[in-house]
């Protein structure tokens, strides 16, 4: 969507502030031996509780308010009674609707003791995040997000997950502009208008180039070569001054 009003950006900072907190509370639960299922249900709490309904349960069919993929799974994971243990490597992503507003983020947690590796992977994947951000403004090309994004990662010796796109969101969980390459993408020429409502979120990975589903699973996607991969994820506005993130927690 693109914003068009004060009061249609006050209901995206609200949604925006809600998933982050539901993030924020998640992450700071995490602890060995606790089911996903248990995670799962720590975030559903922080969504009914401000009045918002989970995204992909309402809109898809999700079975579980949020995804939440441990290691070896790279998006989309069930939540159910996997324990996490120490040395796991969990994706949260978390989007929400309030008010027919729709946002979305994610970040990745690793639970110590985790590898020097794993510690890299996570404070680069932040990195990647942020390199994208600072291409996003009013009349900037969509694909210098990518491009940026790939310069880094190839700078550090890392691949991107190339058939996970960021997306326009706002009044659907996906809307237009649809499959945002958060990778160099020759073919792109969208620019980015005032006002426009879109995620940034790179899947930075240890040699993954690919998400490919399993036959028993219809929604997990797992890594391709198998490789550790994080992703980090904020729903922002273009503006004339640059990216307004609109899913960052806070009092």
């Amino acid at each position: 969507m693109t914003v068009s009003s004060e009061d249609e950006l006050a209901a995206l900072k609200r949604i925006g502030r809600i998933v982050a907190d539901a993030l924020e509370t998640m992450g700071r639960a995490i602890e060995p031996g606790m089911t996903t299922c248990e995670l799962d249900g720590i975030g559903r709490s922080v969504l009914e509780a401000a009045g918002a309904r989970s995204a992909p349960e309402a809109v898809y069919g999700f079975p579980g308010a949020t995804c939440i993929s441990v290691n070896e799974e790279v998006a989309h994971g069930i939540p159910g009674e996997r324990r996490i243990a120490a040395g796991d490597l969990v994706n949260i992503d978390v989007s929400a609707e309030r008010d027919g507003y729709f946002s979305d983020t994610g970040a990745s947690f690793p639970v110590p003791p985790v590898t020097r590796a794993t510690e890299r992977l996570c404070k680069d994947g932040r990195r990647a995040l942020w390199t994208g951000l600072r291409q996003v403004g009013t009349g900037k090309p969509i694909a210098g997000i990518g491009r940026a994004v790939g310069a880094f990662a190839a700078k550090n010796g890392y691949t991107l997950v190339r058939n996970l796109a960021s997306h326009g969101v706002g009044r659907a969980l996906h809307e237009e502009p649809t499959e945002i390459a958060t990778w160099p993408d020759a073919s792109e020429r969208r620019i980015m208008t005032e006002g426009l409502v879109l995620t940034v979120e790179p899947f930075l990975s240890l040699g993954a180039d690919f998400a490919e589903n399993r036959d028993d699973d219809p929604w997990t996607l797992y890594s391709r070569p198998r490789a550790r991969t994080v992703q980090y994820e904020h729903t922002v506005v273009a503006t004339r001054n640059g990216p307004l993130i609109l899913t960052m927690a806070g009092p």
